[in-house]
């Protein structure tokens, strides 16, 4: 079950769910659109290695826009900060952006329950794009928790994507034990 536009106003009222900057007009029947922040990050290396901390230089998009390129994988973010206490939030593709071609997660389009935080975008293109930091990228939907939840991602030892960043933020892999 999703929730619905009245439910999720009403869930906002309520402080279990919190987008900042929050746009009355940006809510849908039922999903909340998002907007692409003014940062890209690319990784530094073109060969990555999960057991390494990658690194990526962060860039701000130009007034003009910026063109995406084929095989390559960028990190953007979200412009808006949000916070999901008592529901699942999931972020998906709008169908205008993906009828430009363009793709804003590779798997990472589920959240947890306590996720605090801005959305870091896994972003690819089937062909050359112009984007521009505030177009409509994404949309959040909320699903309801059956069950209490003991364990929220804001209060998890070792999350490692909590905080408040509005910037995108590189894989984190290398911390897991494997």
């Amino acid at each position: 079950m999703i929730l619905s536009d009245t439910r999720i106003l009403e869930e906002i009222a309520k402080g279990t769910i919190v987008i900042e900057p929050f746009d009355r007009a940006k809510l849908g029947s039922n999903s909340y659109d998002v907007h692409l922040g003014k940062y890209l990050a690319m990784y530094n290396d073109t060969a990555l290695d999960a057991r390494k901390h990658n690194q990526i230089t962060h860039f701000e998009i130009p007034e003009e826009g910026y063109v995406l390129q084929p095989n390559i994988l960028y990190l953007g973010v979200t412009m808006e900060y949000t916070e999901t206490h008592a529901h699942v939030p999931f972020l998906e593709g709008k169908s205008s952006t993906g009828r430009l071609g363009i793709d804003i997660h590779a798997t990472a389009g589920k959240g947890d329950v306590g996720f605090c935080n801005a959305w870091t975008l896994e972003i690819s293109c089937v062909q050359p794009v112009r984007i521009y930091a505030g177009m409509p990228i994404g949309q959040l939907i909320y699903f309801p928790v059956d069950g209490e939840v003991q364990n929220k991602y804001n209060n998890k030892e070792g999350a490692k994507y909590n905080g408040r960043n509005m910037k995108p933020v590189e894989s984190m892999m290398w911390k897991n034990k494997f």
